[in-house]
């Protein structure tokens, strides 16, 4: 703290034990950061008490002052924080979208309203329903709507007044059975606030009240024998009722929750929301957060939930989250459900977060793949702390039959992207026997020494398939023989031969790195690629052994028969040795029988 100036060293004294909004700023008096706190001096303090890492080191270096707001509760600290982001787009603060940019339901306010799409909500005491994640979700529901109400949709200012006087002409509309005519009295005020107060219903996703009172409308003209009438409620709720069903129906026993889930992706945090209203799924939408800090996973999912609680309205009284939050959401009950409906329904949220994260990457795949591509080698290069860019990577792996038919191969990706041309295949010729490191000691020779001696490009990162005594030899090689200075790195398996770990350093350390990440992913496609290709030659060259081999003489055994004898056996001369007993215990009493009479008949 002594490093502080003093200004920020006096305000950290005074700060009060109170929930409450912080807010830091440069040199130049710039806003560049808001955080919340549900104790503003523990949080705060909390900033120069201890040795930050990463990008917060950078924001707490540039703190030149401070300021803050105590609030009552911790709900209202989270709602300040939302605000205020928004409103001043600090440096190191998570953008969080502005609402202005997605589409709403409006029920203007007038004598007779209308009902239409708009991106621009205007203080005149209209109500607006939404956002919606997209158009076209908004105007099926609008589609809906006008289907099954006749609601005017021309922009004259309608009175009550000029009804009365006879002011105004019906439109088309009113001739093509698109609008009751308000315009001249054809359906009075009261009726016409009536079939809105539905729509505001419909929206809102309380589907099941508009159709039990629709049922009952339908009942009693029947009862009265107003056929005609009641055939016109039907038809309003057969429209409904298989609108209803295309919705995803996820449990009768929910009837109004909000569902929030993640997928979390390193940088990148991807929020799914879902309303649930009357059992059914009426809204989800799905975003992303790009990190600027270290924020934990608690602090981007109060972060989404307190902007899309404000952003969408119409809160439901209880919210279904994945993991317990430290702060309190006022008059909400939190949900961290464990099995049953509520479990599934997160389950469902989340396969959307997932699904949307998904489509976004095929998206910035599609339309620029190659900055996608220079973007995951940069993670790489920050994971890794590399000088340079890895737009060159080389990766070797070794393959051999119990030291017979030993070769190697060497796969290059360039921009992140295989470079089949430049794919070598190595014969082992100085090693024998199954030593895997003396193997790879010579084909990594071979090829670094060559690219030197023909003053050829070398690659920004070399890649081992296998751990700590692979990257050793290719060190020994490549930084003692060599006298050459490329970084080297290793990915090691687990049991099932998949990819597990990247280690990296002298002495190597393992890499962090999330298995759904985009960098570990690139990395498994590089190991898969070289296993790919060395073990395609490793079987080329012993089908081609097989074949001038004495056991492709024998009738009736065949490649994976010889195979197996060879690795039991080691060499023909063992399987010419071996008894009847030993060959039935390998191949079977059939074939066995063949290979022994063979060799011995």
């Amino acid at each position: 703290m002594t490093d502080l100036p003093e200004i920020v060293k006096t305000k950290l004294a005074a700060l009060p034990n109170k929930p409450g909004v912080y807010r830091y700023f440069d040199k130049n008096g710039i806003l560049i950061y808001v955080g919340k706190a549900k104790n503003l001096k523990r949080r705060v303090s909390s900033y120069f008490q201890k040795e930050q890492i990463g990008k917060t080191r950078v924001l707490v270096s540039k703190i030149a002052d401070l300021e803050y707001s105590i609030v009552d509760t911790e709900a209202e600290a989270l709602l300040l924080e939302n605000t205020m982001i928004k409103q001043y787009k600090p440096r190191y603060n998570i953008m969080l979208k502005d609402d202005k940019t997605y589409p709403w339901i409006c029920i203007k306010k007038e004598a007779f309203p209308r009902v239409f799409l708009t991106r621009h909500k205007v203080n005149d005491g209209s109500e607006y329903f939404g956002p919606y994640p997209s158009v076209r979700t908004a105007h099926i529901l609008l589609d809906l709507l006008g289907q099954v109400y006749k609601v005017r949709s021309c922009r004259t200012p309608l009175t009550e007044a000029g009804v009365e006087k006879g002011k105004y002409k019906v439109c088309l509309d009113y001739h093509i059975h698109k609008c009751n005519a308000p315009c001249e009295g054809m359906i009075s005020k009261a009726d016409y606030n009536a079939m809105i107060a539905e729509i505001r219903e419909v929206i809102k996703g309380n589907l099941g009240g508009v159709l039990r009172d629709l049922k009952a409308q339908m009942m009693d003209h029947a009862a009265r024998m107003e056929f005609e009438e009641a055939q016109q409620v039907k038809e309003k709720y057969d429209l409904l009722e298989n609108y209803r069903s295309r919705s995803t129906v996820v449990s009768d026993t929910i009837h109004d929750v909000e569902v929030f889930s993640y997928v979390d992706d390193e940088e990148t945090f991807y929020v799914n929301y879902m309303k649930v209203k009357d059992g059914a799924v009426v809204q989800s939408h799905s975003f992303e957060m790009k990190r600027k800090l270290e924020e934990t996973v608690e602090e981007l999912l109060l972060l989404a939930v307190a902007d899309l609680r404000q952003q969408f309205g119409d809160h439901a009284p209880e919210i279904i989250v994945p993991m317990k939050l430290d702060y309190a959401i006022e008059d909400v009950t939190v949900t961290v459900p464990q099995r049953g409906d509520k479990q599934k329904l997160l389950d469902l949220s989340r396969r959307n977060a997932m699904q949307y994260r998904i489509d976004l990457e095929k998206q910035r795949t599609l339309v620029d793949p190659e900055r996608h591509q220079k973007r995951v080698l940069s993670q790489l290069k920050e994971a890794l702390q590399l000088e340079q860019l890895p737009e060159v990577i080389e990766c070797f792996d070794n393959s051999n039959f119990q030291g017979d038919y030993a070769v190697a191969g060497m796969v290059q990706f360039v921009n992140g992207k295989p470079n089949k041309s430049a794919y070598r295949h190595f014969n082992i010729k100085t090693v024998e026997g199954p030593d895997d490191y003396a193997s790879m000691k010579e084909v990594v020779r071979r090829r670094y020494s060559r690219l030197i001696e023909e003053d050829k490009p070398l690659p920004n990162l070399i890649i081992t398939d296998g751990g700590k005594g692979q990257m050793e030899v290719v060190r020994q090689v490549v930084e003692d023989e060599l006298h050459v200075d490329i970084p080297i790195a290793g990915l090691a398996k687990d049991d099932r031969h998949r990819t597990n770990e990247l280690l990296f350093g002298f002495p190597p350390r393992v890499v962090g790195l999330k298995p759904n990440s985009e960098v570990f992913r690139l990395l498994a496609h590089i190991q898969d690629e070289v296993h790919r290709f060395a073990i395609t030659f490793h079987r080329k060259k012993f089908e081609q052994g097989f074949m001038h081999s004495e056991l492709a003489d024998i009738k009736g055994i065949g490649k994976k028969t010889a195979e197996k004898l060879l690795l039991e056996l080691k060499s023909v001369k063992g399987i010419k040795e071996a008894s009847l007993e030993r060959l039935s215990e390998i191949i079977g009493s059939a074939k066995a029988e063949v290979v022994y009479s063979h060799f011995h008949l």
